[in-house]
């Protein structure tokens, strides 16, 4: 088998582009909020400002799956765009139309997903199995060793999964056959959301704890490790910097957050850190070529310029309305709310630009971009498509 396992980075030009374990953080979270005396008052949510519409959009189609209970990631390969329910409910949808392409149910509650190259699919079951689909036919499934909350990586013909455990386990693609597994040492804390696992040319890029591991996809060697985040604090809790997805990566370099602790950037060729920038946010990053955005913990909606990390801009106009990572969208950036909204805001300065509407539950996972479709899932399952007019 050739060592080049894995496409070249490519990026494209968006039409939305204007014209011109272990205990999980079920536990960190009310630990986080409580006192001796009982717990606080919640924050109340910024209330929603004026729009100036100078990004126009409109929803072209809507479908559903099963609830989602879980840390939802909805893959896009082409115009496909692969979903699931926490009923053990898989999709592949056509994201031109929101018509079905394939529709299955693994027999079993999702715990993580969905991976997908275009060809095979992939989620993790509440019974640690990583089961894989063709077509919407299973085509093998193995037991873990622990849980995992992270979507598995399909990529170079095999299926990769982070565990909880921090364990790495790689599988042919089309049997199943376990290939390698690498295990590194585990802390008595993990988050119970998506971890970091992406593929940047021939290294399989890890979260592993507070590092960025690079791993050779052949048999699973450590290449290098570059910390993003150190653990601090006198306890497990305020010790927790485990990196979470998403990723945000322009060509070599890949930048992450760590939980509660740092955004930072790492050149996956070389395998050192080239900065990294104190940030309290639990949910993942994106970028361009020019800036990072994240969503801060308190709901600011942060930009960092991604060549050395100085802060570029933020705005509270969307504070406490728990929001997920944020999507680059052609001059927008857009992130979604436990209301059901997915704002769009400016790339250049964060005004609020146009707010798209779903069924009202929090949207499930980050917004996704499929050819000039933005897509957005929400706890209840509902699938809404939107394009720009």
């Amino acid at each position: 088998m050739s060592h080049r396992l894995f496409k070249n980075y490519k990026s494209f030009r968006s039409p939305w582009q204007p014209l011109r374990v272990f205990l999980a953080i079920l536990l960190v979270a009310p630990l986080a909020g409580c006192s001796m005396f009982g717990s606080p008052s919640k924050p109340e949510p910024a209330a929603l400002q004026a729009v100036s519409g100078a990004v126009s959009a409109r929803q072209s189609w809507s479908a559903r799956v099963g609830q989602v209970n879980f840390p939802l990631d909805v893959r896009v390969v082409g115009t496909t765009a692969f979903v699931a329910g926490s009923d053990g409910s898989v999709a592949a949808l056509d994201a031109r139309t929101g018509a079905d392409v394939w529709r299955t149910n693994v027999g079993s509650p999702v715990a993580a997903g969905v991976g997908s190259d275009g060809n095979v699919a992939a989620v993790i079951t509440q019974s640690n199995n990583v089961v894989a689909l063709q077509d919407g036919r299973e085509i093998w499934r193995q037991k873990l060793s622990a849980q995992a909350y992270t979507s598995p990586l399909v990529a170079g013909r095999r299926v990769f999964v982070l565990a909880a455990d921090r364990s790495v386990n790689a599988f042919d693609g089309q049997t199943g056959r376990p290939l390698w597994t690498q295990q590194r040492p585990s802390e008595p804390l993990v988050l119970r959301q998506s971890g970091v696992i992406v593929a940047v040319g021939d290294v399989l890029v890890v979260g592993l704890s507070g590092r960025l591991a690079g791993l050779n996809p052949l048999n699973g060697n450590v290449l290098w490790e570059a910390p993003v985040a150190s653990p601090r604090g006198v306890n497990d809790v305020e010790r927790l910097v485990d990196l979470v997805g998403r990723v945000s990566r322009d060509g070599e370099t890949v930048c992450a957050r760590a939980f509660q602790a740092t955004v930072g950037c790492v050149n996956t060729a070389r395998g050192n850190l080239l900065w990294a920038k104190s940030a309290n946010g639990s949910e993942g990053i994106h970028g361009d070529d020019r800036l990072l955005f994240g969503t801060e913990s308190n709901g600011a909606v942060q930009a960092w310029r991604r060549s050395d990390g100085e802060r570029a801009w933020s705005t509270d106009s969307l504070r406490h309305r728990g929001l997920t990572a944020p999507l680059v969208v052609g001059r927008s950036v857009a992130v979604g709310d436990f209301a059901g909204f997915v704002h769009l805001l400016s790339r250049e300065d964060g005004t609020a630009l146009n707010r798209l509407t779903t069924d009202g539950s929090a949207i499930a996972a980050a917004p996704v971009l499929a050819g000039n479709t933005l897509i957005a899932v929400t706890r209840n399952g509902g699938i809404y498509g939107f394009v720009p007019e």
